[in-house]
């Protein structure tokens, strides 16, 4: 997300007083908990994260259906304060769009001195992340650039694999300023967008190489065997 300032829902939260009320009940609490993280994001899409379950599952009674793409939804992680006011004020002040505006370490952040081949995939219904706001990357960053604009919405737009019938993307080869006037002149292809970043990767790659057959190497030794340790920690 480059340009936090595109149309949002999830801007239209972001009031100055909702801003100074939230920042400061994690500085209480010294984090913000998953489930309040959860509850934003639930909301900036109410009909079908909350009047939907609501209807379905408290009115009527029925089981919620298994949908295996949002399972993600249950596994919510609590966000350091410190860190979740640094969120909000690079969102605010749009930082990443001006040359010099967020520093990390003291070094001076400016896009445009990133020279290398970027690829950048937009959702068409993104609810949390503008399409638009993806498309920005293309006017910060230098290089040669690549924008896609799949089909779908958060999730289901980037876990869309090959044999996908209902999958779709807008390609274009020029990129004006306006997100909405390369739009207007990209054209629809049929399927996956992997398949075309797949293509535009194995331009930029060396030549294939043999799988190794046995994890490690000689500088670096298996710890141990899958899944590691670090899950039963």
């Amino acid at each position: 997300m480059i340009d936090t300032h595109a149309r949002s829902t999830i801007n239209s939260f972001a009031t100055k007083r909702t801003v100074q009320a939230t920042i400061a009940k994690s500085r209480r609490k010294g984090m913000v908990e998953g489930s309040d993280l959860a509850k934003v994001f639930a909301w900036i899409r109410p009909n079908d994260l909350i009047w939907n379950y609501w209807v379905s599952n408290y009115l009527l009674g029925q089981d919620p259906p298994a949908f295996d793409v949002l399972a993600w939804n249950a596994d919510a992680t609590n966000l350091p304060n410190q860190l979740h006011e640094q969120f909000l004020e690079l969102s605010l002040g749009n930082l990443l769009i001006e040359p010099g505006g967020l520093s990390v370490f003291g070094q001076p952040i400016d896009l445009s001195k990133v020279e290398i081949d970027h690829y950048s995939v937009g959702a068409v219904t993104d609810h949390i992340v503008p399409w638009q706001s993806s498309y920005h990357a293309t006017q910060v960053f230098s290089g040669e650039h690549r924008f896609v604009l799949s089909n779908s919405g958060h999730i289901q737009a980037l876990v869309n694999p090959p044999n996908n019938s209902k999958a779709s993307y807008f390609v274009g080869d020029g990129y004006p300023p306006s997100a909405e006037a390369w739009r207007q002149s990209a054209t629809r292809e049929s399927g996956s967008w992997w398949t075309d970043w797949i293509n535009w990767i194995d331009q930029r790659s060396g030549g294939w190489k043999a799988a190794p057959k046995t994890p490690g190497n000689a500088t670096h030794e298996a710890l141990c065997e899958a899944p590691g340790t670090y899950v039963r920690s």
